[in-house]
């Protein structure tokens, strides 16, 4: 029987059937009803192990709705940070970035590596050729930058991600566009430059697009977090069951 992986993040809800470490079929949702689609996803068919990592905690009333859906249920959040260590990942760190930097080391093993994942937040993580996590930083997101700026001075219209970018805005349009944009261009490319023998990895909902405006060398993979859940839900099963 496959196992069911659920990433609920901070705007939208993945999802993926797997057998071990293969992903299957994969779902995305974007709404307030996170627990009426997974629902929806378990009344077809029952998962063995259900693996859920959420960007907020998961309250005793929905875990043990989930648990009736099952045969075993792992939530991973805030309030359980053991697995953390267990991977020997300090405690700070989200369990969906958890997830994504355990895919990362299993994905490419013996690998020095920079994570970068394009969400909400722009999160950059650096993991040494023996796995060994160095640490990692966090900025605003692309459409959060975008958001601040109308947020906080209110004279900035609210912008949407451009499909194409000059490189100096003649516009106001288009100086808010370049200006952000090209930001986050510079910080990629000091991150790659500072360590330039690493292996790059994109994730994250804006990783194609930030990808195609690269020249350097790289790997995107979309569903690092969901891969990193399977690897979590068969190290359990192989020491549990």
């Amino acid at each position: 029987m496959a196992n069911l992986l659920v990433e609920i993040g901070n705007t939208a809800l993945k999802a993926a059937w797997a057998e071990g470490t293969t992903l299957g079929k994969t779902f995305r949702y974007q709404g307030e009803k996170f627990m009426d689609f997974i629902l929806s996803i378990t009344s077809r068919e029952r998962p063995e192990i259900m693996t859920v990592v959420s960007a907020r905690p998961v309250t005793e009333a929905e875990e043990a709705q989930l648990k009736g859906e099952c045969g075993h249920l792992m939530i991973l959040d805030s309030t359980r940070p053991d697995i953390l260590q267990r991977y020997d990942l300090p405690d700070y760190l989200s369990y969906d970035r958890a997830a994504s930097l355990i895919a990362v080391r299993w994905l490419f093993k013996g690998k020095a590596c920079t994570v970068f994942d394009f969400g909400t937040t722009l999160t950059v993580d650096f993991i040494a050729s023996n796995g060994l996590y160095r640490g990692g930083n966090i900025s605003p997101g692309c459409r959060t930058r975008f958001k601040s700026l109308n947020r906080y001075a209110r004279a900035l219209p609210l912008v949407n991600t451009p499909a194409k970018v000059v490189k100096e805005g003649t516009s106001l349009q288009e100086s808010i566009e370049s200006g952000v944009i090209s930001g986050i261009m510079f910080e990629i490319e000091g991150y790659i430059h500072s360590h330039p023998d690493n292996v790059i990895v994109f994730t994250g909902g804006d990783a194609l697009y930030f990808a195609k405006k690269m020249k350097e060398s790289f790997f995107v993979v979309g569903n690092l977090v969901l891969v990193g859940l399977s690897i979590i839900t068969e190290d359990y099963v192989e020491k549990n069951v």
